[in-house]
């Protein structure tokens, strides 16, 4: 299915999982023969049963070991419960990558969750199992001119804020390596858009729009805590952004998901055209 490349293991369960999020392999349903996966993906036996152990200890499949072919676990086909960030988002923008315009959204503090999140899609484009045509990501991040809600200093802050100054640096630093991580698909032929802007306020949840089909949304937890640097402790409030938990909304759950969806693209469509201004990531 890739031309004269054989898939890895790890990609053959990409596959596989991404088949039964979408629902074409439902709870219950057996998978075909080892044999028959083997024949469909170009590979030999032993890739299959890794991919299948692989998605086994992920909890979507049982009895990998038995002599009959496994069945899609029951779990499977149910709504994920909310995971952290960092574990989720992969998944998530993985599958979404798969369609041939490509639509990520996302409105949040930092660029930090988007980095790794994004690392997997972006190293199956390059190794050729996923193959989009378009590529459009639009980031909403905070002005730099705002007096940000969170991160702050525990005391009265001042001129030349060192919380603000670390993070305006996280900022820049990790929207640009976004951006040459995206910009470098285009090697391959894709046409490739990122895009950035400013907002005029701290926003309180994280939001991710995946091809205006799915909203994936995490409350910023405030929490005090110190962090040292070079110039001394640091002592804030701040937000562990990849440890918030992800919720997933989309629209081929039901009509009060898709609601949902449609209202939270409106959202960001009215602030990327009205109030917000645009980003120079310097």
């Amino acid at each position: 299915m890739n031309g004269s490349r054989r898939l890895s293991p790890q990609e053959i369960a990409d596959v596989l999982r991404e088949r039964i999020r979408a629902g074409e392999l439902r709870a219950g349903d057996r998978l075909p023969t080892q044999a028959e996966l083997a024949d469909e993906f170009g590979v030999e036996r032993g890739a299959v049963r890794q991919a299948l152990r692989a998605l086994q200890d992920d909890g979507l499949l049982t009895n990998v070991s038995k002599g009959s072919p496994p069945r899609i676990a029951e779990q499977a086909s149910a709504r994920d419960e909310p995971q952290p960030t960092m574990v989720a988002l992969a998944s998530r923008l993985t599958a979404a990558f798969s369609a041939q315009h490509v639509r990520i959204d996302a409105a949040c503090l930092t660029a930090e969750s988007l980095i790794p999140a994004l690392s997997e899609p972006v190293r199956l484009i390059h190794g050729g199992s996923l193959r989009p045509q378009r590529i459009d990501v639009r980031i909403l991040l905070p002005s730099r001119d705002i007096d940000l809600a969170f991160p702050v200093p525990v005391d009265a802050r001042g001129s030349g804020d060192p919380v603000h100054e670390r993070w305006l640096a996280m900022r820049n630093a990790q929207g640009q390596v976004l951006r040459h991580n995206l910009l470098t698909l285009r090697s391959h032929g894709i046409d490739v858009s990122v895009s950035f802007r400013a907002l005029p306020f701290t926003p309180p949840v994280k939001l991710y729009l995946l091809n205006g089909q799915e909203a994936l949304m995490a409350y910023y937890m405030v929490m005090r805590r110190e962090e040292s640097t070079d110039d001394g402790v640091l002592d804030m409030y701040d937000v562990l952004g990849t440890e918030s938990l992800l919720f997933s909304f989309e629209k081929a759950t039901g009509a009060r998901d898709g609601v949902f969806v449609d209202e939270s693209q409106k959202w960001f469509d009215a602030l990327w055209e009205t109030i917000t201004s645009d980003l120079t990531l310097s």
